[in-house]
């Protein structure tokens, strides 16, 4: 079973690198070029409220209100050895990477990513992905699926991603690596955010 109808196989970097910029909504894992399939509704929503509730809070120097201490990315080109994924939003600790990550293709290792599942990639980010990551020491890893409205979070560990948490949009949670702040889950998947 190939993980898209769009694979080009025993592809290198530098095919992967021949894709013009403006057309190269791809990634390469292991030796396949696969183009990402264009997001639906529900996956750019969820994906947009995903950055916003967590990006706000977090998204900022530490200290204040606000705990901080976090950059935040989405869709770039991560590339992990010889791998370039596109996480759907992915975050580095300010105390590890003191300057926001920059460039067209960042090398640095998240501290956390995310992915949101969707028909043309959920086997990607539940196998492929989740085993890149984990390769590379990523340590926090959600996943979250509109279709279902759950999240889960995983944490690293020698022999495999941890699950440490699932929930569904009824459930209020302290999601690591994210804890100091309470989220509703149901906000990732359209449910208002709390009055304060």
């Amino acid at each position: 079973m190939s993980r898209s109808s769009h694979v080009r196989r025993h592809a290198t970097l530098d095919d992967f690198l021949a894709i013009p910029e403006d057309q190269r909504f791809h990634e390469l894992l292991g030796d396949e070029i696969v183009e990402k399939a264009a997001p639906s509704g529900e996956h750019g929503g969820t994906q947009g409220r995903l950055a916003g509730h967590v990006g706000f809070p977090f998204d900022r120097r530490p200290g204040g209100r606000w705990p901080g201490g976090w950059w935040f990315a989405t869709e770039v080109e991560l590339k992990l050895g010889n791998d370039v994924c596109r996480p759907d939003v992915v975050g580095w600790r300010r105390d590890k990477v003191p300057e926001r990550p920059r460039g067209k293709q960042i090398t640095i290792v998240p501290d956390w990513t995310c992915e949101i599942l969707s028909d043309g990639n959920r086997r990607n980010d539940l196998v492929y992905k989740k085993y890149l990551y984990h390769r590379h020491r990523v340590g926090h890893y959600w996943i979250l699926d509109p279709e279902e409205q759950t999240i889960s979070v995983n944490r690293w560990h020698p022999d495999g991603y941890i699950e440490v948490l699932g929930a569904d949009r009824t459930a209020k949670v302290r999601a690591e690596p994210f804890e100091a702040i309470e989220f509703p889950v149901g906000v990732f998947f359209g449910d208002d955010p709390p009055e304060e």
